[in-house]
């Protein structure tokens, strides 16, 4: 996997700007390398909190906010696992991202999933297909996607693993109640 480096700006006590973290994001979850994260708190600038280590979900909190890297490897690296195989692959990796609750409906590909959130995707290498209920579309890299609560899977059907980069925004308004 990939190693990301981030700097993350501060404040000190009189309010002047520098370095709070300047190094490999540490906190992985699956295929996902967090970057940030926020809540629905106002944000503080001197909290001296690596916030990209609260993340331990697919999804941001409730009217927060995550930044993150994916990496989705090729679907030949398990052509040789069956399809109850494969679907048992994906719930266990859903389940490790907390998010086995977004899988409504996998019968198009057990990788499909929904969360109530608006995405912002950029494909940055190699080559990923967004599947979709009814269609699909295929992403070189800087094609991004503004992924809008729906149904969806990745499937990188080429030879290289493509990498991602997201922002992921709480669109659940009845969280917001």
């Amino acid at each position: 996997m990939s190693e990301f480096r981030r700097i993350v700006t501060t404040d000190d006590e009189n309010g002047k700007s520098g370095v709070l973290i300047d190094g490999v994001a540490s906190n992985r979850i699956t295929v996902l390398t967090e970057m940030w994260v926020t809540g629905d708190e106002p944000v503080d600038p001197r909290d001296g909190i690596d916030h990209a280590e609260r993340s331990d979900r697919l999804e941001p909190p409730a009217g927060g906010t995550l930044f993150r890297y994916f990496e989705i490897a090729p679907e030949s690296e398990t052509a040789h696992l069956s399809d109850a195989e494969k679907r048992k692959a994906n719930a266990e990796w859903f389940a490790a991202m907390n998010g086995a609750h977004l899988q409504p409906d996998t019968s198009r590909h057990p990788g499909m999933h929904r969360s109530k959130t608006t995405d912002y995707i950029i494909l940055l290498s190699g080559e990923i297909t967004l599947l979709l209920d009814k269609e699909e579309r295929t992403l070189k890299p800087f094609d991004c996607v503004i992924q809008r609560g729906t149904n969806h899977a990745w499937v990188n059907r080429g030879s290289e693993t493509a990498l991602l980069v997201a922002v992921l925004v709480d669109a659940d308004t009845a969280s917001r109640g």
